[in-house]
C-alpha cells in the first residue's frame, strides 16, 4: 500500500494527514497555532512557531508510515518576509485578518484603475490580501523596505516560507492559486505582474518561484528529523478544500466552515468576473487541468460561536451552540455577526455586529439561537450572489469543518438555501484534498476515483415553507441594513 501526506497549514492549527492510494484517510495529527493582537485589527503569528507547527503534526506520522509523495496546502494570504543569508524572520506573520494594509488601500484607491486590477487579479483592493500589508510594512519600516529592494530579503505565503526553512533554502516556491491571492498576479496569465509589483512597491527578487499546483517541486524535510521526502501539490487552503469536497465540475460548490466560512463555486478553465460582490481566484492550475472559482468569504463563523463561549460566556464549549439554539424561545432576537467587518459580499470592513429585538424575556439561548441564524444567513448571500453570477441554481452545498458538526445550524443553512446540505465524511477535507492532488500528480489518482470516492456523512434537506423563509430573511436584511446605516 502506498501513502500520501497532507499537510493542512491553517490559521489555528496545522494539522497532518495520512491517505493511502484509495484515497482513503487512515491518519491525522494536529497542532495547535496560537495567534496575537497586538492592537485592534492587528492579527500576528510567529514565524517559527508556524514552522514547529508543521514538524509536531508531521512527525508521529512519518514515524509510522512511508510516504509516496506529499502535498501542502496554507491560509493563503499570510505571509512573512525573511533574511536570505540568516534565514530569520524580519517581520511577524502577518495574517488574512489583518486589517493594517487599509491605509494603504484608501490611498491607492483614487490612483489606481480599480476594474483593472480586478480584469488582472480577479480580486478587490483590500487589505485582507497580502500587497497593502507588505506596502505598509515597507512604509513603517524603511530599513526592511531598503534591504528588500537590495534583494536580500524574502516573501513568502505560509507554505513558502515553511518549505524555504525546511528544505535549507533551497527551495522558494508557490502556486497559482496561492500567488491569486497576493493581489501581485496575474490570474489570467499565471505569472507575477510588473504594474503591480510597481503599485505596491514590491520587488520582484522577493517573490517565491510560481510552480504548477501539482507535479514534482523537490524534495523537503517536513518532519525536519534529516528525511526529505517528494513534495508534489501546493494550494490555498480553500482551494484544497474544493478538492477535497470533489467539486470538479463548474457549478459544484463548497463551504468550509473554521474560524470563518468560505465558499467556492468551480467556475470551469475560463476566469469570469463577479456581479455580486464575490472574487475570482485561480483553483488550480497544472498540466491540462486549470480550474478557477468564484470566491466568497466570510470572516467570522466559528469565532463568532468562540464568542459566545469566551467573551459573554453563554456556552460551556461550542458544541453546546446547538442545544442552546433548540431551547430558545424567542425567535425576535436578531444578530448580525460582523466581528470582523462584512466581507462578500457587502466589502464593509467598518461595520460592526449586532443585536436587535431585546427585551426583558431575552435570554442567552436567544442570543445564541440568533448568532447561528445569522451565521446562516451570511451563507445564504454568498450562495445566492453565486447563483446570480453563474446563472445558475446549485444542486446542493457540501460543507466540511467543525461547524458543520453543528445540527442546527446546517439545518437552518438548508431551510434558508432551499438545497440540501450534504455534510462531508472527512471532517479534513481540506488536509485530504492536498493529499489526493498529490496522489494525482505522483501516483496517477484519477478525478473520476476521488469523486466517486466522495461520501456524505449527513444530509439536511429544507423544512421550512416559503413563507416562513421570506419572513426570516426580510428581518435580516432589516438589521443588515440599519447596521450598515449606523456606521455611515
Amino acid at each position: 500500500m502506498k501513502y500520501l501526506l497532507g499537510i493542512d497549514q491553517g490559521t489555528t492549527q496545522t494539522t497532518a494527514v495520512i491517505v493511502n492510494e484509495l484515497g482513503e484517510m487512515i491518519e491525522k495529527h494536529s497542532a495547535q497555532l496560537p495567534a496575537r493582537f497586538p492592537q485592534a485589527g492587528w492579527v500576528e503569528q510567529e514565524p517559527e512557531e508556524i514552522v514547529r507547527t508543521v514538524r509536531e503534526a508531521c512527525a508521529p506520522l512519518l514515524a509510522k508510515y512511508e510516504i509516496s509523495a506529499v502535498g501542502f496546502d496554507n491560509q493563503g494570504e499570510t505571509f512573512v518576509v525573511w533574511d536570505v543569508e540568516t534565514g530569520k524572520a524580519v517581520t511577524p506573520a502577518i495574517v488574512w485578518q489583518d486589517t493594517r494594509g487599509q491605509s494603504v488601500c484608501d490611498t491607492l484607491a483614487s490612483n489606481v484603475d480599480l476594474a483593472w486590477l480586478r480584469q488582472t487579479t480577479g480580486l478587490l483592493l483590500d487589505s485582507y490580501f497580502s500587497a497593502p500589508k507588505l506596502k505598509w510594512m515597507f512604509e513603517n519600516n524603511p530599513e526592511i523596505r531598503k534591504r528588500a529592494h537590495e534583494g536580500k530579503l524574502k516573501f513568502g505565503t505560509t507554505e513558502t516560507w515553511v518549505i524555504w526553512k525546511l528544505s535549507g533554502g533551497k527551495l522558494h516556491v508557490t502556486d497559482p492559486s496561492t500567488a491569486s491571492r497576493t493581489l501581485l498576479f496575474d490570474m489570467n496569465k499565471f505569472q507575477w505582474d510588473e504594474k503591480l509589483l510597481q503599485l505596491f512597491d514590491a520587488p520582484k527578487s522577493m517573490l517565491p518561484e510560481v510552480k504548477s499546483s501539482a507535479g514534482y517541486i523537490g524534495d523537503v524535510d517536513f518532519a525536519g528529523h534529516g528525511a526529505a521526502l517528494p513534495l508534489h501539490a501546493l494550494l490555498v487552503d480553500q482551494q484544497a478544500a474544493l478538492f477535497g469536497q470533489a467539486c470538479f465540475k463548474p457549478g459544484e460548490m463548497k463551504c468550509s466552515f473554521g474560524t470563518g466560512s468560505f465558499l467556492l463555486m468551480n467556475i470551469g478553465d475560463k476566469p469570469k468576473l463577479s456581479n455580486n460582490g464575490l472574487l475570482t481566484t485561480v483553483g488550480w492550475n497544472f498540466n491540462e487541468h486549470t480550474a478557477y472559482a468564484l470566491d466568497g468569504g466570510i470572516f467570522v463563523t466559528g469565532s463568532a460561536v468562540q464568542w459566545l463561549r469566551d467573551n459573554l460566556k453563554f456556552i460551556p464549549d461550542t458544541a453546546a451552540s446547538h442545544d442552546s439554539a433548540v431551547k430558545s424561545k424567542d425567535s425576535g432576537v436578531v444578530v448580525v455577526p460582523a466581528l470582523q467587518g462584512l466581507a462578500a459580499p457587502h466589502w464593509r470592513t467598518d461595520v460592526q455586529g449586532a443585536i436587535f429585538g431585546l427585551n426583558r424575556s431575552t435570554t442567552s439561548d436567544d442570543i445564541v439561537r440568533a448568532t447561528l441564524d445569522g451565521i446562516a444567513c451570511r451563507v445564504y448571500e454568498v450562495v445566492a450572489a453565486m447563483s446570480q453570477d453563474s446563472g445558475a441554481h446549485p444542486p446542493y452545498l457540501k460543507v466540511d469543518g467543525g461547524p458543520a458538526g453543528n445540527p442546527y445550524l446546517m439545518q437552518t443553512i438548508a431551510d434558508l438555501l432551499d438545497l440540501e446540505v450534504k455534510v462531508s465524511a472527512s471532517v479534513e477535507a481540506t488536509a485530504i484534498g492536498i493529499a489526493h492532488l498529490a496522489g494525482v500528480s505522483a501516483l496517477g489518482m484519477s478525478f473520476d476515483q476521488l469523486a466517486n470516492n466522495w461520501k456524505a456523512e449527513k444530509v439536511y434537506t429544507p423544512k421550512i415553507k416559503k413563507e416562513e423563509r421570506e419572513m426570516k430573511l426580510d428581518k435580516w436584511n432589516k438589521a443588515l441594513d440599519a447596521v450598515k446605516k449606523f456606521h455611515e
